[in-house]
């Protein structure tokens, strides 16, 4: 771990100035997340665990904290730390990333000003089950739940002791995949 980087409870490098106040938290801790992540939007058809919807009615993935892409999210603090705004999980909220880095430190942002920041990207529900399946290695969906085959199980010689059944992704007559 590199000096200055806190894992544990922060989203972002912990610098020696990353606080307003000693003793007041920059960063949410795992608890904090944890709390802000379970009053996010679910995703209907989709396991609440693993994909949400943040403030501005974007899907994000649970896996997908602090990158750059748009199924990417960051906890955000809804009042600014910077204008005094806690880190406790009354005040925060998940945004997709370039959401939150629009936002910066205004307050008061309406959903409709949100979304005007956000990816202008939609996913099909096939799209999801990919990514699922690349990130997790399953896909969990109500009443429709599937594990990632190995490529010696596609082949033929490995049969899986796994009693889920193996995902059927949609593919065309090509081997690619269907749009």
């Amino acid at each position: 771990m590199s000096p200055g980087f806190d894992s544990s409870s922060s989203s972002s490098p912990r610098t020696t100035s990353g606080t307003k106040e000693e003793g007041r938290p920059r960063f949410f801790d795992m608890k904090a997340k944890s709390m802000c992540w379970a009053k996010a939007e679910t995703l209907q058809g989709r396991h609440p665990e693993r994909w949400r919807k943040d403030a501005a009615g974007n899907i994000v993935c649970k896996r997908f904290a602090n990158c750059q892409g748009c199924l990417c999210f960051e906890y955000d603090h809804i009042i600014p730390f910077s204008k005094g705004g806690e880190s406790v999980a009354e005040n925060c909220q998940i945004l997709q990333t370039r959401v939150n880095r629009f936002k910066s430190n205004k307050q008061e942002v309406d959903s409709s000003e949100l979304k005007g920041y956000s990816c202008d990207v939609k996913f099909t529900d096939k799209e999801l089950d990919i990514v699922e399946m690349a990130v997790y290695g399953d896909v969990i969906r109500p009443g429709n739940q599937c594990r990632c085959r190995t490529v010696a199980e596609m082949l033929g010689k490995y049969k899986s002791k796994d009693h889920m059944a193996a995902c059927k992704l949609p593919y065309d007559d090509q081997g690619s995949l269907k749009h």
